[in-house]
């Protein structure tokens, strides 16, 4: 069987175009998004998908062991094998947080993981798909001499390293002083052209969509919904992690808002092919110093009806301590919308305070968070107070990123150098060195004396 993919309007508008075309929105100007012919799809029964999808998983064959490539006909069917490239993305732990959750009153809570990959972050699942793409497209002749994104450091730090291992070059424009200094230095170890602009993220996206009108340097950014194809996946190895089981919540960061749509796109996607029966609820979780979509959705609820694109207003960022989705004007927006109102979602907002903390607590039960997953943790710690969130409920939290990237801001919560109290801060007992004073020291800090 041939399975075909092709690009289509997000607003129903007439047209399709082939998926080495380098477009990026249709004709009336609206987001593109990948869709494949599930005649095509429907030919193989749900039970031979579910038990194709597990032989492959996390196994050796090329490409098949990665968690992306391991639904190849549900992602891209037409790249050869030969010009995938692949970091073993995917196949990341979904952890059970039994010690956090039975402290706020879920004990059915998980943790997907997705910064336990190759770059340290989500965004290795949509680039290893973008830049397989691009690599097949000059393959078969097309004239892209780079590829290039705007970034607030993982999008870079991904798109940097899969175009090394590809041997395609790399322009990533990042805005100066407001990335971490892990995450500017993984695109400059990968060699890519790193331009620190005095901007936002979001007059980076400007730039970055002025510079790829020149159809020789592809566009990265997820308004490319090529990236949504592997971004999607998430959703397809959640139920897979649980025996193709389908939990009651998902929460997700929220910034440019390219993972919402794409969550929701894989949970669709196994409705359609009957792998599952229902979808989860969605929650879009923003920092309260970049919220434009809950503001959004307050709008809307004060009006009394579903959010719509209509009640969102873009707006100026402030710093935040989750630096990666400080954006105030996020391109993904009307597929974000959309996918939660048909997935009953809710958006909700962290502060400061509230992500830090929520961060910190996790960490003590075994976790290493970043600020964004702060930032969902929190959220769900309000969304469980309200009695919105059930305690009987399967819960999963999408942590977008590794804590290690992000060491400057564990290191001032612990260190007190953030201007809030940090009940769960830990510091270092300073001893000296004679070895039966440090073995008293150390017997009386267990005993709670010091």
């Amino acid at each position: 069987m041939q399975y075909r993919a092709w690009f289509r309007s997000v607003d129903g508008s007439p047209g399709r175009w082939p998926l080495d075309e380098v477009i990026y929105r249709a004709p009336s100007g609206s987001l593109l998004e990948v869709e494949h012919d599930l005649d095509a799809l429907r030919s193989r029964s749900a039970a031979a998908w579910m038990k194709l999808f597990d032989d492959r998983y996390l196994r050796t064959r090329w490409p098949y062991g990665s968690g992306v490539w391991g639904k190849k006909e549900w992602v891209q069917p037409h790249i050869a094998d030969e010009n995938v490239v692949s970091l073993l993305e995917g196949g990341t732990n979904l952890f059970w947080a039994e010690r956090y959750g039975s402290q706020i009153g879920i004990p059915d809570l998980w943790i997907k993981q997705c910064g336990t990959s190759h770059t340290g972050s989500f965004k290795d699942l949509g680039m290893t798909v973008l830049v397989s793409s691009v690599k097949q497209m000059i393959a078969d002749g097309q004239p892209i001499r780079a590829v290039a994104c705007a970034s607030t450091g993982d999008t870079s730090a991904a798109l940097a390293a899969y175009g090394a291992a590809a041997g395609i070059p790399v322009v990533v424009l990042l805005p100066r002083a407001k990335v971490s200094a892990a995450q500017l230095v993984q695109p400059m170890a990968n060699g890519a052209i790193v331009a620190s602009l005095d901007t936002d993220f979001d007059g980076c996206m400007r730039v970055v969509q002025r510079l790829t009108e020149d159809p020789t340097i592809y566009l990265a950014n997820s308004m490319n919904s090529l990236r949504v194809e592997g971004q999607k996946t998430i959703s397809i190895e959640l139920c897979q992690q649980f025996d193709w089981q389908v939990p009651d919540w998902v929460l997700v960061p929220g910034g440019n808002l390219g993972n919402v749509s794409a969550i929701a796109k894989g949970f669709e996607q196994m409705l359609d092919l009957g792998l599952i029966a229902k979808r989860p609820r969605l929650v879009c979780c923003q920092a309260k110093r970049a919220n434009p979509l809950y503001r959004a959705y307050l709008r809307s609820r004060e009006a009394g009806r579903p959010l719509a694109e209509e009640d969102f207003e873009p707006i100026q960022a402030d710093k935040t301590l989750a630096s990666a989705i400080q954006i105030g004007d996020p391109v993904s927006l009307p597929k974000a919308i959309a996918a939660l109102g048909r997935f009953d979602g809710i958006v909700e907002q962290a502060d400061e305070v509230e992500l830090a903390n929520a961060a910190a607590k996790a960490d003590r039960t075994g976790m290493f968070n970043c600020p964004h997953t702060g930032v969902a943790l929190a959220c769900l710690e309000k969304l469980v107070g309200a009695g919105t969130i059930g305690k009987d409920d399967r819960v999963i939290v999408v942590s977008t990123a590794h804590g290690l990237k992000f060491t400057e801001f564990k290191t001032r919560y612990h260190q007190g150098q953030l201007p809030f109290e940090a009940p769960a801060a830990n510091v270092p007992v300073e001893l000296g060195h004679e070895p039966q004073a440090v073995v008293d020291a150390l017997h009386r800090v267990l005993d709670g004396k010091m």
